[in-house]
C-alpha cells in the first residue's frame, strides 16, 4: 500500500472532500461557538445544574431519528439530505439572531430551538461518513475519518475559545452573526460535495407505499445486519457505553465544573473545553498519519478504557490548571478510541447498509442525554466528584466486559475488523 494511498493528505485529492471538508469545518465551528454561549447563558440565568443537563440532553432528541436519516440519505441521495440538514441550521441561527438583537432572548426560546435544532443535529455525522463511504476508497477510509474528525475536534478548540471571548469583547449579538455567517458558508458550500444520483422509483409504482415500506424494511434490514455481525455490535455497544458514562463528563457537564467547583468564569469555561478538543484533535492527526498501520477494532477498545481512566483522573483534579492537563489526554484518548471505531464500521458494513449502521451508531448517542439528566441529581446530592467516579468505574467494568465477550472478533489481528 502506497504512501499516497494512506497519506494524511490523501482524501483531498478528491474535489468533493475538499469541498466537504470546509463545510464540515464550518457546520462544527458554528455547532461549538453555539453550545458553549447558550450553555452558560442557560447556567447563569436559571443557576440550574438541571436545567444545564437538560438544555444538554436537547442536542440529542434527534439521535432516535438517526436511522432514518441514514435510510432516507440511501433512498433519497446522502447529498441531497445532507443540504437540507445545512438549510436548517442556517434557518434557526437566523431566528436566534433576529431574537438576540431584539433583546427578547428568554430560556424557554432558547429551549425551543435547541430542541428544533437537536432533531436533526445529530445525524449530521451520518450524512458525513455516508458520504466519506461513498466517495473514497477503503484503503483511504482511516485517513479520511481522521481528517474529517479533526474539523470537530479543532472546532472545539478554537470555537469554544472564540464563542467565549467574543461574547466577552462584542457581546452575544456579534457572537451570533458569526454563528449564522458559518452556517450559511457550510450551506453553500455543501452544493459542491459529490453523491452517489438519486434513483427514482419505477413507473407506474405507488411513490408513497413504496416509500413507506421500503424504510421501514431498510431500518430492520440494517438492524438485522448489525445483530449478525459480531464485531459491529461490539462497536455498537461500546458506544452505547461511552456515551452514557463517559461523554457526560467533558461534553454537557464542564459548565457546572467551571463555574462550582474551579470557580472560574466563561473564559475559563473556553479553556477547559479548549483542552479536551486540542487532545482530541492530537488523537486524530496521529491517526490521519498512522492510522492506516494499526488495527481499527484494538484500537477503540483499548483506547476507551485508557479514556475511562483518564476521565477518572479529571473528575479528582483539584484545580483548573490540572483539570485542563487532565482534559487534554482524555480528549486525546477519546479520539483515538473513537475515529477507529468509525472507520472499521465503515470497512466492516455492506455498501448497501453503510448508511443504516452509520443511523444505527448515531442512534448510539440517545444515552448520553440519559447519562446527563441522571447525573443532574446525583451532583445534587453526592457531588461531582463521586458522580464522575461512578460513571468511571461502571465505564471501566463494562468495557472489559466487552473486550472479553466479543474478544475473538475485535481483538485477534487476523479478523476483518483489524484489518487495514
Amino acid at each position: 500500500m502506497s504512501a499516497a494511498a494512506t497519506g494524511a493528505l490523501a482524501p483531498f485529492h478528491h474535489r468533493s472532500y475538499r469541498f466537504q471538508w470546509m463545510a464540515d469545518l464550518s457546520t462544527s465551528w458554528a455547532f461549538e461557538m453555539e453550545t458553549i454561549m447558550l450553555s452558560w447563558y442557560i447556567l447563569v440565568e436559571t443557576q440550574s445544574v438541571f436545567l444545564l443537563t437538560l438544555f444538554a440532553s436537547t442536542q440529542y432528541i434527534g439521535t432516535l431519528f438517526s436511522p432514518v436519516f441514514g435510510v432516507m440519505g440511501h433512498r433519497l441521495g446522502n447529498k441531497r439530505v445532507y443540504c437540507s440538514m445545512r438549510a436548517s441550521y442556517t434557518l434557526l441561527a437566523i431566528v436566534m439572531l433576529v431574537l438576540v438583537l431584539s433583546g427578547s432572548l428568554t430560556p424557554l426560546y432558547v429551549f425551543v430551538i435547541a430542541t428544533l435544532q437537536g432533531l436533526v443535529r445529530p445525524s449530521d455525522l451520518v450524512l458525513r461518513y455516508s458520504l466519506i463511504g461513498e466517495t473514497m476508497q477503503g484503503s483511504q477510509l482511516m485517513a479520511a475519518t481522521s481528517v474529517s474528525r479533526t474539523t470537530q475536534d479543532s472546532a472545539r478548540v478554537m470555537g469554544a475559545l472564540a464563542g467565549a471571548g467574543i461574547v466577552a469583547t462584542l457581546g452575544m449579538g456579534m457572537a451570533y452573526v458569526a454563528v449564522a455567517g458559518l452556517y450559511a458558508t457550510s450551506f453553500a458550500l455543501s452544493f459542491q460535495v459529490a453523491g452517489l444520483r438519486y434513483t427514482a422509483p419505477a413507473a407506474g409504482a405507488d411513490k408513497n407505499e413504496t416509500a413507506s415500506i421500503s424504510v421501514w424494511r431498510d431500518l430492520r434490514d440494517g438492524a438485522i445486519h448489525v445483530w449478525h455481525m459480531p464485531q459491529l455490535l461490539a462497536a455498537m455497544s461500546l458506544a452505547l457505553l461511552v456515551n452514557l458514562t463517559a461523554f457526560p463528563l467533558s461534553n454537557g457537564l464542564l459548565p457546572y465544573v467551571a463555574k462550582e467547583i474551579y470557580h472560574t468564569d466563561q473564559t475559563g469555561l473556553g479553556y477547559l473545553s479548549a483542552a479536551f478538543s486540542f487532545g482530541a484533535l492530537v488523537g486524530s492527526i496521529f491517526l490521519s498519519r498512522f492510522g492506516h498501520a494499526l488495527p481499527p477494532a484494538r484500537m477503540m477498545t483499548a483506547f476507551c478504557g485508557v479514556w475511562y481512566c483518564m476521565a477518572l483522573l479529571f473528575t479528582h483534579m483539584p484545580g483548573l490548571g490540572s483539570g485542563i492537563a487532565a482534559l487534554l489526554l482524555t480528549g486525546c484518548a477519546q479520539s483515538l478510541g473513537m475515529v477507529p471505531m468509525s472507520a472499521m464500521l465503515l470497512r466492516n458494513a455492506d455498501a448497501r447498509f453503510r448508511g443504516h449502521v452509520m443511523g444505527i451508531r448515531m442512534l448510539m448517542i440517545y444515552s448520553l442525554p440519559v447519562g446527563l439528566v441522571i447525573s443532574g441529581p446525583l451532583i445534587t446530592h453526592y457531588g461531582f466528584r463521586a458522580m464522575g467516579t461512578l460513571y468511571c468505574t461502571i465505564g471501566i467494568v463494562m468495557t472489559l466486559w466487552i473486550a472479553l465477550h466479543w474478544r475473538a472478533h475485535i481483538w485477534r489481528l487476523d479478523e476483518p475488523a483489524n484489518k487495514h
